[in-house]
């Protein structure tokens, strides 16, 4: 059975009867209303502020190492994070974070996230599982009810950022999210890369993906750009730019580029024991360069904020001139 289409920015219920994929859209298929799951989900993440999901085309570039660690940093800097990893059949977070081995629990309907610290909630199938190597062998229907449960069911409270970490790729799951948030105004995506080709090329897919289901971009990271001699600091590239490398297809498609974060062999480390990379090598060009992109990611958040408030502000016009009228044609 395939999987219903993430609705469109511009989808137009009066539209539906000659939509190309009314059979499989939630809103035709409810008459041009909309998915009441979607209308539960939006309420839930209300008390969110901003929704950044990470993405990456080609598996291996560091998405996972990279959503770790921007979630670690915001929260070093006083930001309440959430952290979700729908990276179902992958799920590495909960190592990232040093919280293996902890338990989900529930509260009435609601699912309590695992607290790494007072300002850093984490949510991850690989909490639930009997054995940390146990294989998670589902079709796209487990994968779509697990991620709908954990945007409905886990309780964030108040976050000032929610990072959805998504495996490779532009499947189920990143299908599910695009269109469970339809109507939750996601920041957009950070999309994460490395400087080769073999990775560019499913970079550009995945930039694509967020085209057409309208999902913002709100910039691609170059991971592992380069190397740094800590004696003599000269850089030399790990991966050959035969195309140009991030720089170059983020000029060609015209979105923007985060931020580079050099190789460096401490990340991994960090990342194995489930450490900040801004603490473990203070001072190095890796932590200097990750500061940076969370400076330029706040930024865009408040940018972001003020963009929603004056969108809002002609709909609430909008609503007092309607309320008004009425209260002039009651008098009369």
């Amino acid at each position: 059975m395939a999987e219903p289409a993430p609705k469109p920015a511009t989808c137009a219920p009066t539209k539906c009867s000659t939509c190309p994929i009314k059979n499989s859209c939630s809103t035709a298929s409810k008459g041009g209303q909309s998915d009441p799951d979607i209308l539960q989900i939006r309420e839930k993440m209300s008390t969110i502020k901003h929704k950044i999901i990470v993405l990456s085309g080609k598996g291996g570039v560091g998405k996972s190492t990279v959503a770790a660690q921007l979630a670690i940093t915001l929260a070093a800097r006083g930001k309440e994070v959430g952290i979700m990893d729908v990276d179902i059949c992958g799920p590495s977070i909960p190592r990232m974070l040093g919280c293996e081995g902890e338990d989900v629990h529930t509260a009435g309907e609601e699912l309590i996230p695992v607290y790494v610290k007072d300002n850093l909630a984490v949510i991850s199938i690989g909490f639930m599982l009997q054995n940390k190597d146990d294989a998670v062998i589902w079709r796209g229907p487990r994968k779509n009810s697990l991620i709908k449960s954990f945007l409905n069911e886990v309780k964030w409270d108040n976050l000032d950022f929610l990072i959805v970490d998504t495996p490779p790729g532009t499947s189920d799951e990143h299908i599910s999210l695009v269109q469970y948030l339809s109507e939750s105004q996601p920041d957009g995506a950070v999309i994460v890369t490395t400087p080769q080709e073999v990775a560019l090329m499913d970079v550009r897919k995945e930039i694509n993906f967020c085209h057409k289901t309208s999902l913002p971009i709100i910039g691609v990271i170059e991971n592992m750009s380069y190397f740094e001699c800590p004696c003599c600091h000269t850089q030399m590239p790990m991966f050959e730019a035969s195309t140009g490398g991030a720089l170059k297809m983020c000029t060609d498609m015209n979105v923007p580029l985060l931020g580079i974060i050099p190789m460096d062999p401490r990340i991994a480390s960090a990342c194995d024991n489930g450490k900040s990379i801004i603490e473990t090598t203070e001072g190095s060009v890796a932590a200097q360069k990750l500061n940076e992109i969370v400076d330029e990611l706040l930024r865009k958040a408040e940018l972001n904020i003020e963009k929603q408030a004056s969108q809002q502000a002609p709909a609430s016009a909008d609503t007092q001139q309607k309320e008004s009228k009425s209260a002039d044609a009651g008098s009369s």
